[in-house]
């Protein structure tokens, strides 16, 4: 999953296309970020993996060098390669972001990935507004009436909001805000899956539209203090909605 939009296009559970490489990585990346190989154990041996994945030794030791990259593991001549600790993780990563889609969230980590995006989506609103081209308009419009047209599509519907995000941190000018999207992307999916209601799921995206309409027409219009606050809102709102859910369950528990 390093593509923008792979997480939210895997909510309808349609196998997506893979060469071993990607597979081996996504499968010890995810066992990594569940638990499932803990922080600080050595990995199953070589010989393991490749049974258990059924791939070559070069697959698997390029899959394991990319997963170094990432600071998810250390190799430890005579040792093995060890899980590194969650401190050296490149949580800004796509990958990486993506395989916390498959884990069991605490709250504050949930809170830390919402703050961190509105303190981002916030300066790229800011700035989209007063550098926004009318083709990023055009295509911001686009992208509404897709949003609209999705409301009974949890993944087409979130897909089409990343468009809206994508292109808002393209219209700001900034590249290092767009390298946010897998942030983005992450939050969207929590938020696309949060709950079993139908009509309450339903009512969430359409809320999300009619605030993301707002959106466009304060960057349109070039009114940046508006378009901050739509942006702070449209995320305060998701970040409430996978809480209250999250709260709702446990209390059922």
């Amino acid at each position: 999953m390093s593509e923008p939009g792979s997480l939210l296009r895997s909510l309808s559970g349609k196998p997506a296309a893979r060469n071993f490489h990607t597979f081996v990585i996504n499968e010890i990346g995810v066992g990594i970020v569940s638990g499932r190989f803990a922080v600080g154990s050595i990995l199953p041996s070589d010989a393991e993996m490749m049974a258990t994945f059924g791939v070559s030794r070069t697959v698997l030791r390029e899959a394991l060098r990319t997963l170094e990259a990432k600071g998810m593991v250390e190799a430890r001549p005579k040792v093995g390669t060890r899980v590194s600790q969650k401190s050296r993780w490149n949580l800004f990563d796509q990958q990486v972001l993506a395989w916390h889609f498959e884990a069991e969230l605490d709250a504050d980590f949930i809170a830390g990935l919402f703050d961190i995006r509105a303190s981002l989506e916030g300066r790229a609103a800011d700035l989209a507004s007063r550098r926004r081209t009318a083709e990023q308009v055009r295509l911001l419009k686009y992208w509404l009436h897709q949003m609209e047209l999705a409301e009974d599509d949890a993944e087409s519907h979130a897909l089409a909001g990343l468009e809206v995000h994508r292109i808002i941190a393209d219209a700001s000018g900034n590249p290092l805000l767009r390298s946010s999207i897998g942030l983005v992307e992450l939050t969207l999916a929590l938020v696309a899956v949060a709950g079993h209601d139908v009509e309450k799921r339903r009512a969430a995206r359409a809320t999300l539209t009619a605030d993301s309409h707002t959106l466009v027409a304060a960057i349109e219009a070039g009114d940046a203090p508006t378009a901050v606050d739509k942006m702070s809102a449209i995320i305060a709102f998701g970040l409430s909605r996978v809480l209250s859910v999250r709260r709702a369950a446990a209390a059922r528990e």
